[in-house]
């Protein structure tokens, strides 16, 4: 027969075993923490963006819109906007997660999230840090916390040497690609002009390494478009073709370098 005081005894180590497993908690999905890519991906493996003029996205830009209780409005045009601020990045958490502009999130591509320029933009982002630049597809919304300017993917992060650091301080020039043509324009402090360069510029690529850029310029001159030339610009190596003085000689080059197989050159001038 068993005693009070035994019956007692069990009351108390029953509570005790509830208790600790309601204090145990349950792992959620939401739980998971953002990180970089599982994969060996490099800076240099990590591709500009290329700017082409395209419709707004459906889905991303209907204006305004409201996230945690903040009104935010699309702007009408992304022509001329050019701010500095402090980016951010994004990586393993939202890999493959649909974007506001509907396209699938891939941190290894150049991409970013902006609050208010209409979706798809492309931007050249600068870090102010340490020189580094890379040319992005904004397809996203955000970053939505306080002083964010600008959300890298993982990708466009690395091409910045921000990963590390987790923010820099950057400069946002976008890329007008209303005409045929797109065209980020650069000022007379940029470096990789020289002082007496004229005319207009074509970039054709642009590598983390020399020797991507050495062998991209090999297949231009055997290919007879030139003048060929390579611009090291902090870390990254872009290739141009130019200076060119018309309209007609531009487009006649950007018409041969894309039938003979080369990506759509894009304009850049001083």
């Amino acid at each position: 027969m068993i005693s009070l005081r035994n019956i007692a005894v069990l009351l108390v180590l029953l509570g005790l075993l509830l208790a600790a497993s309601c204090s145990t908690k349950t792992p959620k999905v939401d739980d998971q923490t953002d990180g970089p890519s599982r994969t060996d991906l490099k800076a240099s493996d990590v591709a500009d963006a290329v700017p082409v003029a395209e419709p707004r996205a459906r889905y991303g830009n209907h204006s305004p819109y409201e996230v945690f209780g903040k009104k935010y409005y699309v702007l009408q045009s992304s022509e001329g906007y050019h701010k500095r601020g402090t980016a951010s990045w994004y990586g393993s958490k939202f890999h493959g997660r649909r974007t506001s502009s509907g396209e699938p999130y891939d941190m290894h591509l150049a991409t970013a999230a902006h609050k208010t320029l209409p979706l798809p933009s492309y931007a050249e982002v600068t870090n102010l840090d340490n020189g580094k630049k890379v040319i992005v597809k904004i397809n996203d919304r955000g970053p939505f916390k306080d002083n964010r300017l600008i959300d890298m993917s993982y990708g466009a992060a690395l091409r910045l040497g921000m990963t590390q650091t987790g923010t820099a301080r950057v400069d946002v020039r976008v890329i007008d690609v209303s005409g045929d043509t797109p065209v980020v324009a650069y000022n007379a402090a940029d470096s990789s002009l020289s002082a007496d360069a004229a005319g207009t510029w074509l970039q054709v690529g642009a590598y983390g390494q020399r020797e991507g850029a050495e062998q991209l310029a090999g297949r231009l001159k055997r290919a007879s478009l030139s003048p060929v030339s390579i611009h090291d610009v902090g870390d990254l190596f872009r290739v141009w073709l130019g200076p060119y003085s018309s309209t007609a000689e531009v487009e006649s080059i950007i018409s041969r370098a894309i039938e003979l197989g080369f990506e759509r050159p894009h304009r850049v001038r001083r």
